[in-house]
């Protein structure tokens, strides 16, 4: 992964003049800003909006001496222009004396009633679904995609820096936004050319890439695809529109009555077709909604030309500006086809106009349709390989062909600008300084040392732990991987250790083998669905800081291997053998159980057979190699059935039995009200064992929040042999803080959670491990608790509060619990 979200989160943290440029701000009479006024130059199209504050950017690669601004309600003012460029303009408007009533009905919060514009908007809800390549059973395109990242506002100061000492021949690449104004740097270009083939009848779309040519890092598939990932396609006829996994409201939605103001402006002809001019703007602020105009013809009700900004007061981290352009042409004179899909996002650590960032800026073009030619349905389930060398080294005359909008000449100093870039000291060791924390790992060759936040830990077994490991890391794409890693505790005196290889066999059915030994702590009772992940070790045993004695830690021996393989995408089946012995690690915890003498033992020694099935539909992945990484992490469902079989006299094996788990997870976009995450998992096992082959429910006895874990029971507090749960957290986004006028600008986002667990354990079990002391109690009345949590403090933190909902009796238990996680979204 070193070579994906690094480079972004590296360019974070660190002019060639149009013909025309003009900035400035718009006030009325009283020195209140005009939001969402119109500003275009005379006598043409090219336009655009003022913000909420009143201020506007406009750039054209043509000469104009005037500029034409206007608001329902008020006179038009016409501003000549005497340079080339004119920044900071300061215009007033006057209210038009004969369009007072227009006033009242749309300035500020538009009516609802005999609203023209509404009524335009009904006839395109009535008629959305019927346009577009929907129109057609079958249709195909070819399709150029370009992405571009850019260091913007660039300043004297940034300029100067000892930063970019050596490396100032950058800043020959320097040109100006025409949408914020902004100075921009370009850094990065990757462009795309594909085919794109679809089935309305069988509801099916593939998506084929014939060239792919970038300029920047190597091998950036991983931030090539997380980027498209966050520009996920879209439809402005949907009701909401995703981003940065978010969902914005669309203009054209339902319900966008609800939280947009609609004016109908002005009519006209465009490309012959004559449409009418709608202005959109939010009804209230910090929430995810966007501003702007767009065109729909009058007899199709077909959106023509749209354009969208996201409100500055959106609740949304660390972007600052969400733009988007969309152009459709006429087929038939009836049908309207996307032809242009622009989109640019300021991503900055600070939503101040002056705080630099990086634009990431895509353009998506589309041409070349055909309708009705029909193709097999094994033609859309055949797996292409989007890797081939041959499509990421495509000449020249290739993109020369192929290429729907020519690269400006920036864009062409880009490649060899980072060319010569990568070979200079300084930047390669901010790079690598940039890896090792997008990474955790520090680069030694083809080796790699880490997890390096993986260093320190502490539990009761070990007191503190010492951990140093690595990798083999030849690039993203390695068919085979080896890791390992050694630690100690300085309480138990002991060394443990981890070796694991894995090695991909067969590239189209991802045919692979693995295996590994270990020898650890781990806490056996965090997780319901069990994992035989050689590596894998438990946040819950290396807590620094918990809540009551964590003392029921296990030392565990356990050795690998198996094979696994992908018949269909995203389909995994998995079989795997192993065999381990577990013990108890610390004095106050037992796993002692009657033998089939009626002698006590300590020690568990077991080997199994599992086979497993993995689904994971609409997953995507970047690389081909023996590890991929999930680009679109948290957006797909996931389900996993498994079956295990425990075997008894073979290898020393103490016990046969047979055991059932299977798990499902699904993410939820529930339209304007949020984001919801549920899990179910259900399991048995049909055979009596030992309490460290049970299935504990798992608790939480650390600070920290940790989802599909019960963070009001203790570990081992319920066990059971047969087994449901279910978690429910949902995100509002801040839907309910946005309305709380003291709350507002804080950008606060409330989450709230319900977990709930059924389980039982048979007498044979109870009886089996009597002698471990532990008071064998399963949830048959079903266990749950519920939390309250306020999320997006600082941008980066969470606090929940959790209550517990029954069992209140129970020794010990926690009725109460204050908990809380770090993460970055946006």
């Amino acid at each position: 992964m070193k070579h994906s979200l690094l480079a972004f989160i590296f360019l974070i943290s660190i002019q060639a003049l149009a013909q025309t440029k003009v900035s400035g701000v718009v006030n009325d009479e009283f020195g209140d800003p005009v939001a969402f006024a119109n500003v275009i130059f005379k006598d043409s199209n090219e336009g655009t909006i003022t913000n909420e504050d009143g201020r506007f950017y406009l750039e054209s690669s043509d000469s104009y001496s005037a500029i034409w601004v206007s608001f329902v309600g008020y006179e038009l003012k016409n501003i000549e222009l005497t340079a080339r460029v004119t920044y900071d303009l300061s215009v007033v408007l006057k209210e038009e004396a004969s369009s007072l009533d227009e006033v009242v009905v749309y300035s500020g919060k538009t009516s609802k009633k005999d609203n023209p514009a509404l009524v335009i908007l009904r006839k395109i809800w009535e008629n959305r679904r019927e346009n577009g390549v929907k129109k057609f059973d079958q249709y195909e395109y070819d399709k150029y995609e370009k992405l571009e990242f850019d260091l913007n506002t660039i300043d004297s100061g940034l300029i100067k820096s000892k930063v970019f000492k050596g490396m100032e021949f950058v800043w020959e690449q320097i040109d100006t936004s025409k949408i914020t104004g902004n100075s921009y740097l370009p850094i990065f270009i990757n462009e795309a050319y594909s085919k794109v083939y679809g089935d309305n009848l069988l509801n099916e779309e593939k998506e084929i890439l014939e060239g792919n040519k970038n300029s920047g890092f190597e091998n950036n598939q991983t931030l090539i695809a997380f980027i498209k990932d966050l520009y996920k396609e879209y439809d402005v006829y949907d009701n909401y529109m995703k981003f940065f996994d978010k969902a914005f409201t669309s203009p054209l939605s339902k319900t966008g009555i609800d939280v947009y103001n609609y004016v109908l402006l002005d009519s006209a002809f465009r490309d012959n077709k004559w449409c009418y001019n709608i202005v959109y703007y939010p009804r209230r602020k910090n929430e995810l909604t966007f501003k702007g105009d767009f065109w729909v013809n009058d007899t199709t009700w077909a959106i023509k030309e749209i354009n969208l900004q996201a409100s500055k007061s959106a609740n949304l981290n660390w972007v600052r500006e969400v733009y988007i352009e969309q152009e459709f042409d006429v087929l038939n004179d009836s049908i309207f086809l996307i032809t242009r899909d622009y989109f640019l996002s300021d991503f900055s650590l600070k939503k101040k106009e002056g705080a630099r960032g990086i634009y990431g800026k895509r353009t998506t073009l589309y041409d070349n349709y055909q309708f009705d030619r029909v193709k097999d349905k094994k033609f859309y389930s055949e797996q292409t390989d989007p890797y081939a060398y041959e499509i990421y080294n495509r000449p020249d005359d290739f993109w020369e062909q192929r290429r729907m909008e020519s690269l400006s000449k920036d864009e062409k100093g880009v490649y060899k600008m980072l060319d010569t870039l990568k070979t200079i000291p300084r930047f390669k060791s901010l790079y690598n300084i940039a890896a090792t924390l997008a990474s955790g790992y520090y680069e030694v060759g083809n080796f790699d040392i880490g997890p390096v936040f993986s260093v320190f830990g502490f539990n009761e077994a070990e007191g503190l732990r010492i951990r140093l490991g690595g990798r083999t890391y030849f690039s993203q794409n390695d068919p085979w991987r080896l890791e390992v890693f050694g630690a100690y505790g300085f309480r138990d005196e002991r060394f443990k250790y981890g070796v694991s290889g894995k090695w991909l066999l067969d590239r189209k059915s991802r045919l692979t083998v693995f295996g590994g030994n270990r020898k650890d702590v781990e806490q056996t009772g965090a997780s319901l669905t069990t994992s035989n992940d050689v590596l894998g070790r438990s946040l819950a045993s290396s807590s620094l800081i918990t809540v009551g004695a964590n003392d029921k830690l296990s030392r565990i021996n356990l050795s690998t291997a198996g094979f696994s393989m992908e018949p269909a995408k995203n389909l995994k089946f998995q079989l795997t053998g192993s065999y381990r012995t577990l013990e108890s690690a610390t004095e106050t915890f037992s796993l002692d159980y009657f033998d089939q003498n009626g002698e006590i033992q300590s020690e568990i020694s077991q080997p199994e057979i599992e086979f497993a099935v993995f689904y994971t539909p609409r997953r995507k992945t970047s690389g081909y190699g023996v590890e991929r990484t999930i680009i679109n992490d948290g957006d797909f469902p996931s389900f996993y059935l498994g079956y295990t079989y425990g075997l008894k006299d073979v290898l020393g094996g103490d016990f046969e039995y047979n055991k059932l788990q299977a798990l499902y997870t699904q993410p939820w976009n529930i339209g304007g009200l949020g984001r919801l995450w549920s899990t179910i998992e259900v399991g048995k096992i049909y055979d009596p064992v030992p309490l460290g082959l049970l299935s504990p429910i798992p608790g939480n006895q650390t600070l920290f929040s940790i989802y599909n874990a019960f963070t009001n029971l203790d570990f081992y507090e319920f066990v059971t042999d047969s087994y449901a749960s279910l978690h429910l957290q949902h995100n509002f986004g801040g839907r309910i803080f946005s309305r709380v006028p003291l709350l507002r600008k804080l950008d606060l986002r409330e989450v709230v959670g319900f977990r709930a667990a059924y389980g039982t354990i048979s007498d044979e079990n109870i009886a089996l491990n009597a002698p471990n002391g532990l008071l064998m109690q399963a949830p048959e009345d079903i266990y749950w608790e519920w939390s309250v949590g306020v999320g997006n403090i600082f941008r980066v933190f969470r606090l929940d509060f959790n209550f517990r909902g029954n069992y209140l009796g129970n020794p010990d238990a926690r009725k109460f619990g204050v908990t809380g996680v770090f993460g970055f979204s946006f």
